[in-house]
């Protein structure tokens, strides 16, 4: 997994953990929550956009 302080908007990604496991895209709209933990949105190509955890992602080289 990847650290979630070093995620950039424009990054793409896979989901390797919760409800979106599987799924890949380009890291949108990074936000911290009140209780600290990062969220971040998720687009799809086909332009289809999921909410989760920063912490459930990893970057793609």
């Amino acid at each position: 997994m990847t650290n979630p302080e070093k995620l950039k908007d424009g990054d793409q990604c896979k989901v390797t953990g919760g409800t979106h496991a599987g799924k890949s895209g380009t890291v949108r709209d990074i936000n911290r929550s009140k209780t600290g933990h990062i969220t971040i949105t998720v687009e799809q190509k086909n332009g289809v956009r999921f909410k989760t955890l920063g912490k459930n992602v990893e970057v793609q080289k």
